[in-house]
């Protein structure tokens, strides 16, 4: 299994990365402003779909049922029925676009209500979202093919075609904004042009592994049916992290121009470690916990949900430390260029700090998750996604005024440890999650590493404040990172949680091995 997280969480640093040059070219072209704010929810309104249909609900009832099938019943029956799913989806998902761009100008006033005080930014946007919007068809079933590969056990696969929605990204802002009317076009065709080139990688590596999906006419048989209801109520259970972000977003439209864009470039930065730890895990901890649970190994299941928070923590909180007191620099150096000034990159960094403080919760949605998915049941996250939903929003409207473009985030983040602490109280007391004492204790010893580590970096900062000049901001960024990384590893081999001379020994035996 930690070969498997290791896997996907490497291919999607990778994206994480070109993803970050892309966000780096939207801000430098179109700074934080009206033109900035139209396009992020132009492409706000497709991904949340995609999170809700695509990697949220339909995947977490898929893939304990496609693992089952595929583990009990073989090949033939697993690829039927995996063929049938994304029929049914593919019908449902087409019906949903044309409906969307037909009734676009009236979606846009429930999710960007603040965008009617202008119109300007009103129709720009409703323009953006109709060439967006397909994007949500494609995405989501290339999650189902990512869904049957990661049964399959080809995580490598399906991690890397993801690549190509931030390479397609950055192509098209480069190259396709001269012949259009401006940047925001260019970016919007990027985003539906990607989701083609992401299902089309995926089909064929489907054909490779010997597993064509060719999609069969709809026909609700007993196990689609099955899949149905499964699905219906984790539309909320397993996208409230989205739903969240959404309201964050129509809270975002009333607060002043461009408060859109600092939450957006605040979570793109929030979203590295977040997306790179989280859905590693994720996407490693759920067929892990279907296969142990089918074949009756609790103990098994257990000890792999103990393994998943230990490996998500143990990276987690350093993040979480260094963000918290870099908060600003690093906003400066990604994001302090072209139409993107010094002081919107401080403003960001604000909500940066906002997202940071609940990134420990954000993860662990995504790992205790899986163990209801794994057992079959998206009933009980929509009772807790409700609640949490209604949280966010009365935290949003009283934080709105007074703290502006860090109330979203920081209403995101105090509602997502609520949504953790009951997930965890509501699987002890199914006995679903059993935290064994040295987990409990190396989950201690890891938090005091990264707080001492988060003290000596508030230390070299007031010794050595930031530089003027970019390439010296850049080089202080780089070495304040790598000696926070250095530190945090010499206090966890201090404090007992790895031995580093063993870390290094396993890592000269794999590298020997590749020389061989």
């Amino acid at each position: 299994m930690l070969k498997n997280f290791l896997t996907v969480g490497g291919w999607t640093m990778l994206s994480r990365v070109l993803g970050l040059v892309r966000d780096q070219l939207l801000a430098a072209f179109m700074g934080a402003g009206a033109l900035q704010d139209a396009y992020q929810v132009a492409f706000r309104l497709p991904n949340m779909f995609r999170r809700l249909f695509g990697e949220g609900a339909f995947n977490a009832a898929f893939v304990p049922l496609f693992s089952s099938v595929l583990t009990r019943e073989g090949k033939e029956e697993a690829q039927l029925f995996a063929r049938r799913a994304l029929g049914v989806m593919l019908v449902w998902l087409l019906f949903l676009c044309v409906l969307g761009e037909i009734f676009m100008p009236q979606v846009l006033k429930v999710i960007a209500p603040g965008f009617l005080q202008s119109g300007e930014r009103y129709g720009l946007a409703v323009s953006l979202s109709r060439i967006t919007f397909p994007y949500l068809v494609l995405i989501c079933a290339a999650a189902l093919l990512a869904g049957v590969l990661n049964g399959l056990h080809k995580f490598g696969v399906a991690s890397a075609a993801y690549l190509a929605f931030n390479v397609v990204g950055i192509a098209a802002i480069l190259l396709a904004s001269p012949f259009l009317p401006n940047v925001a076009y260019a970016a919007a065709w990027g985003v539906t042009a990607s989701g083609v080139a992401q299902l089309g990688l995926l089909f064929w590596a489907c054909e490779r592994a010997h597993f064509g999906l060719t999609p069969l006419w709809p026909a609700l048989t007993p196990r689609i049916r099955l899949l149905l209801r499964r699905m219906v109520p984790g539309l909320i259970g397993s996208g409230v992290g989205q739903i969240n972000l959404t309201i964050d977003t129509i809270i975002g439209t009333l607060l002043p121009a461009g408060s859109v864009s600092l939450m957006y470039f605040a979570d793109r930065i929030n979203q590295l470690p977040l997306g790179v730890l989280g859905a590693a895990a994720g996407t490693t901890l759920l067929p892990v916990l279907t296969r142990h649970l089918a074949a009756g190994e609790t103990d098994a299941a257990h000890a792999a949900q103990n393994r998943s928070i230990e490996y998500v923590l143990l990276l987690t909180l350093p993040a979480v430390a260094g963000l918290l007191v870099l908060a600003g620099p690093i906003m400066i150096v990604l994001f302090g260029h072209g139409s993107f000034t010094e002081h919107d990159a401080l403003l960001s960094a604000q909500s940066l700090r906002a997202y940071a403080i609940g990134l420990p919760a954000f993860v662990m949605v995504k790992v205790l998750s899986p163990a209801f998915f794994a057992r079959g049941d998206t009933r009980t996250p929509v009772y807790i996604g409700i609640g949490v939903l209604l949280l966010n929003f009365a935290l949003n409207l009283l934080f709105m005024k007074p703290l502006v473009h860090m109330g979203p985030p920081l209403a995101s983040s105090l509602a997502a440890f609520i949504n953790v602490a009951v997930l965890a109280l509501l699987l002890r007391q199914k006995n679903a999650l059993l935290l064994a004492p040295e987990t409990l204790g190396g989950i201690g010893r890891v938090g005091l590493g990264a707080a001492v580590m988060a003290v000596l970096l508030v230390g070299v900062e007031t010794l050595l404040p930031l530089p003027a000049h970019f390439l010296m901001r850049l080089i202080w960024l780089t070495v304040m990172v790598g000696v926070g990384g250095v530190f945090y590893a010499g206090m966890l081999h201090m404090l007992g949680v790895m031995d580093l001379a063993d870390v290094l020994a396993g890592l000269r035996r794999r590298l020997n091995r590749k020389r061989a």
